[in-house]
């Protein structure tokens, strides 16, 4: 079928502005499920604004809830930019967008899961943490999108087939596959609340600290065993290009990109994801160090740190 990108081809004015009006209704909620389907703020733009102009050229029939049709199209936006993503590949680790916490897009991904919801799998703030979404990105676009359907927003399998445009058969398997898949952030699941926040942010404070003292052996007594230092430069600024691992190797690295660095202009520190992040303004400056630097550190069962997210890149940094 041709597209009808033409204006004869738009709706009449009358159904135009009702349909932008129940657009307007779905957006938050299709920008939330956006995010966790992409893990990237700009990327779920751009499946919104999709989304948006595919029902102007082409609107669902009246007699059909304009919710289900919504999220069934920006799902599979959304897997197509997925199946791109992982085509074009990526230089070094890859890392979401940061989002900050009082950021109201982020806020809901569906009218029906919230945080309190006894159904829903996983929470919404869990959802949008850097671990979730990092796991996330282990599963195949159709896995993903099942799991965050069911698990996260708390569809039905009928529900689901509809939306990824599968039978319920096919669904139950895909989502059996993501569980399994997922079973590696399970075991390191960590509670994600008032007093995880504090607890992240005293840890992230002495982290700092110690890195900018240069005391490795500080650093190395923050760390748990198995820490990952992963920094996502996306191949546009200086950024390791593999995960570090170990204490000795991470306090190593962080101590010795933090002497070469040219001093921040300022910094602050927010909740993003759920937890307390810090945000760096490098300033302008050669070499291809990066203007501006997001941090976040993980903690493990102990309260140990045992991941340490840098994010670089200018295009995931800029709701910043």
């Amino acid at each position: 079928m041709p597209r009808r990108d033409n204006l004869a081809a738009m709706p009449p004015r009358r159904e135009a502005d009702a349909l932008t009006g129940e657009w307007e209704r779905h957006r938050r909620a299709l920008w939330g499920l956006s995010y966790r389907m992409t893990g990237v703020a700009a990327d779920a733009d751009d499946v919104v604004q999709e989304t948006f102009m595919r029902a102007m050229r082409d609107p669902p029939d009246r007699d059909r809830p304009v919710g289900p049709w919504l999220t069934k199209v920006a799902v599979n936006v959304a897997r197509d930019l997925l199946r791109a993503r992982k085509k074009r590949g990526y230089a070094g680790p890859w890392l979401p967008s940061p989002l900050a916490s009082d950021d109201p897009q982020g806020e809901d991904a569906s009218a029906r899961a919230t945080d309190e919801d006894p159904e829903s799998r996983y929470g919404l703030l869990e959802s949008t943490s850097f671990a979730f979404l990092l796991a996330l990105e282990k599963l195949t676009p159709m896995q993903r999108a099942v799991l965050v359907l069911r698990d996260v927003i708390d569809y039905s399998v009928r529900e689901t087939a509809e939306a990824v445009g599968s039978s319920e058969g096919a669904v139950k398997v895909a989502h059996l596959r993501a569980r399994r898949a997922m079973a590696g952030y399970e075991g390191a699941r960590v509670e994600m609340g008032g007093k995880a926040r504090e607890d992240h942010l005293v840890m992230l404070q002495r982290f700092l600290a110690a890195v900018g003292a240069g005391d490795a052996a500080a650093v190395e007594a923050l760390l748990a065993d198995d820490v990952v230092v992963l920094s996502d430069g996306g191949g546009e600024f200086k950024a390791a290009l593999r995960p570090i691992r170990g204490p000795a190797d991470a306090a190593a690295f962080v101590i010795g990109v933090a002497r070469k660095r040219p001093p921040p202009g300022g910094f602050a520190f927010g909740v993003y994801n759920g937890l307390p992040g810090l945000v760096v303004d490098a300033g302008r400056n050669g070499n291809r160090w990066a203007p501006t630097i997001f941090t976040q550190c993980a903690l493990d069962g102990a309260g140990r740190i045992r991941a340490v997210y840098i994010v670089l890149t200018t295009r995931k940094l800029a709701r910043m």
